[in-house]
């Protein structure tokens, strides 16, 4: 019985000693030391206005979507509207707005036009996820 107590309290006491250091390290390897130098966070777009290359607002992102991987795949772009009354919500691919600089600030720039944005399918936001949005 003595055995099955010493045991038991090495087990219980001892033993998570030992295993995490182990742990710890392999957590260590999903953790960053530095950042990359052009990394910009998701505040730079999330809510911001989009202009089109003559510096007019097209549209404002109303959401950033991640594939399962983490990667930016897509915004939504809200067109169109006037405070948000009639305005339609349309998918564009992540690699289809840029950041640039102007006086100092960043701003969201596409190669697009408001019109062709509000031609584009709507989406909404339904149940936590995009759907295409029914026909009127």
């Amino acid at each position: 019985m003595k055995k099955f107590a010493w045991a038991t309290a090495v087990a219980v006491f001892v033993v998570p000693y030992l295993v995490s250091p182990a742990i710890a390290a392999s957590e260590g390897t999903h953790l960053m030391m530095t950042l990359p130098g052009d990394s910009l966070p998701v505040s730079e777009y999330y809510k911001e206005d989009v202009y089109d290359a003559h510096d007019s607002k097209i549209g404002d992102i109303k959401d950033v979507l991640l594939d399962k991987s983490g990667r930016a795949v897509a915004v939504i772009v809200g067109v169109g509207g006037f405070l948000g009354i009639d305005e339609k919500d349309v998918a564009v691919p992540f690699s289809a707005i840029r950041v640039t600089d102007k006086d100092s600030k960043r701003y969201l720039v596409m190669d697009t036009t408001k019109e062709a944005l509000q031609r584009a399918k709507g989406y909404t936001y339904e149940k936590g996820e995009w759907v295409p949005a029914k026909q009127s």
